[in-house]
């Protein structure tokens, strides 16, 4: 047996062509596929490079060779050498780089042997997502996670290429810090040498990175590991990655400016497609309006409209009755969607009515008159009224649904995002970006009766709004009342958008202590709470704050995207699973009783 030094590879698994035929190359990898025709043996080894054919030739090498060659077995690691060759004609393979030769060995050296793996090793796995999780190592050697891993790599190089070239620094934060509430659970960690005190985990460096505002850093961005203790589902983790960006003295356009610039130069680097920039702008209340969700897709058309006014007078009930009470009927058109069986508008019904609609109103607009059991009710004219409104020709479809507002318009949004993938409306080779802004600053819990921040605690209010503040204080009005002025406080928050995926938030934030700490106690935290929990941040905001802002972009999110992967467990290397769990390693485990005793979490 050979050392390893002599056999060490000189040329990688995807690099020789035909330029290459006539030298003497050693290759190290993975056996892919072996094959003995008519006497000849071909092995294909792979690496993370590619793949490139061996084949020996029995008349060429010594038995003692070739036999232990014909031993070799999937997934075993070889080192080969040989002469590289020219295919024989017609064998060719065109689609690989490597597909025009192939090495004819005459030393091939086994450095490692492999049990049967759980499953092929192949582009397209028969396994379920369990096993490939409890043998990871064997599922990151496939093509698709490893090119996966690979745009996830050149992604981090050039956000952390476009942000240090436009003046930016990157600043660790700890990854041990005080535990503060910003909406999920804390992961704790207890202290050995201060028992029965415990550090959390950061669910973001949020407040850390304010702090290096006010100390004067003012362009700051860290690729940073976030931990939320949180209900999982395919495109949340409790450890993800998120490309963070603050910055001082600026306005939201110019942290726009920043992050337009490096989601354009990301895509350009990686995907080689050009974003256009400026991304559009809608405030929250429109994109509501007119997608239902406050993360449109704005791929396919199909708007809701309003009809309310339409339909006000009618003698249906249950649409005057509606808005008559305060609520909304709004509607969307599916083009060529006349057609529709009782079956499909049954299904179509059920699927909002999961959505908690009390049910579902429609207008078929076929060739041989207008389809629809509203129509005895609102009458011809209000129908007409309708279908102008909403665009609807003959051969469309109108989808009505009628209550409060914010209902209507997530019903209808749901619906239409439904009706988009149901019928390939989505235009999925575009990329289309927006900003949602002036998210409201509070909204209302129904079960706990009382404010909570919509998106953060320390984003600001919108200058026009501060006069909501003051008003408050003498206002008679119970929190839940929609009309009560801090219910309309709109925050200078803001989610970039792309293809209907949240991508990225942010906000200017609050560098004024006191307006922070009338936000801290309208949400329920007294002054002593308030000092207890953010006293750090609050008491920095003391010396001199300039005014900031940021956002924080998902890693995880954007690969998964560019990747075209459904689920961001496919572009991270060691995942966990939906209940928290890594099937590799067995964590989260027990540990022993001296470990317990150490930390002061169990008696002697």
């Amino acid at each position: 047996m050979q050392s390893f030094k002599s056999l060490k590879r000189t040329h990688n698994c995807g690099q020789l062509t035909i330029d290459n035929v006539g030298e003497r190359v050693t290759l190290n990898g993975w056996i892919q596929e072996y094959r003995n025709l008519g006497g000849l043996l071909f092995l294909d080894i792979r690496d993370r490079y590619g793949l490139t054919q061996v084949v020996l030739n029995p008349e060429k090498v010594s038995p003692q060779l070739f036999e232990t060659a014909s031993k070799m077995r999937h997934e075993f690691v070889v080192a080969v050498s040989g002469k590289v060759q020219k295919r024989p004609e017609g064998t060719e393979n065109e689609k690989m780089k490597t597909g025009l030769i192939e090495v004819a060995a005459d030393m091939i050296e086994l450095l490692s042997e492999s049990k049967t793996p759980p499953f092929e090793i192949v582009d397209e796995v028969d396994a379920s997502e369990v096993l490939r999780l409890e043998y990871r190592y064997l599922d990151l050697r496939r093509r698709p996670l490893q090119e996966k891993i690979r745009v996830r790599h050149e992604a981090t190089m050039a956000v952390r290429n476009y942000l240090s070239k436009n003046e930016f620094y990157e600043i660790e934060t700890p990854l041990l810090m005080r535990s503060t509430p910003e909406g999920a659970r804390d992961y704790v960690v207890p202290s050995r040498v201060q028992k029965g005190k415990f550090y959390a985990l950061p669910q973001s460096p949020q407040l850390l990175k304010q702090i290096l505002m006010i100390s004067g850093f003012d362009k700051y961005f860290q690729l940073a590991r976030c931990l939320r203790d949180e209900d999982l589902r395919a495109d949340r983790q409790p450890e993800h990655t998120q490309i963070d960006i603050e910055m001082s003295f600026v306005t939201k356009d110019d942290v726009f400016a920043v992050a337009e610039g490096m989601m354009a130069d990301l895509f350009e680097k990686v995907l080689g497609v050009k974003i256009e920039t400026p991304f559009p702008q809608y405030e929250y209340e429109e994109v509501m309006n007119r997608w239902g969700i406050d993360k449109p897709d704005l791929r396919f058309r199909m708007e809701i409209i309003d009809i309310s006014d339409i339909v006000a007078g009618s003698e249906f009930k249950v649409f005057s009755d509606i808005v008559k009470n305060g609520g909304v009927v709004k509607a969307i058109c599916l083009k060529d969607g006349a057609g529709y069986s009782r079956r499909q508008i049954d299904e179509l019904t059920d699927f909002a009515k999961k959505l908690g609609a009390g049910g579902l109103a429609y207008i078929l607009r076929q060739e041989k008159g207008d389809k629809s059991p509203i129509v005895k009710f609102i009458g011809d004219d209000v129908k007409e009224r309708i279908c102008k409104e909403t665009g609807a020709e003959t051969g469309d479809a109108v989808f009505i649904i009628s209550d409060a507002r914010i209902k209507a318009e997530s019903i209808l949004g749901q619906l239409r995002l439904h009706l988009g993938k149901a019928h390939d409306l989505i235009d999925r080779e575009s990329w289309r970006f927006c900003w949602v802004t002036r998210f409201p600053l509070f909204e209302y819990n129904e079960e706990e009766k009382r404010l909570e921040a919509m998106h953060n605690i320390v984003s600001s209010p919108v200058d026009e709004d501060m006069h909501y503040l003051d008003e408050a204080e003498s206002c008679d009005l119970p929190i839940s009342d929609i009309e009560h002025p801090l219910r309309k406080i709109r925050a200078e928050q803001y989610d970039m958008v792309l293809n209907g995926v949240e991508l990225a938030s942010g906000s200017i934030r609050n560098h004024r202590r006191d307006i922070q700490q009338r936000i801290l106690n309208i949400l329920g935290m007294s002054d002593e709470r308030a000092e207890k929990m953010f006293g750090f941040l609050l008491r920095a905001l003391e010396y001199g704050a300039p005014p900031h802002g940021g956002i924080a972009a998902g890693l995880d999110r954007i690969v998964a995207l560019m990747t075209g992967t459904d689920s961001i467990r496919e572009v991270i290397a060691f995942p966990k699973t939906a209940t928290a769990q890594s099937l590799m390693d067995g964590a989260p485990s027990d540990i022993d009783d001296g470990q317990l005793r150490e930390l002061g979490l169990r008696k002697s």
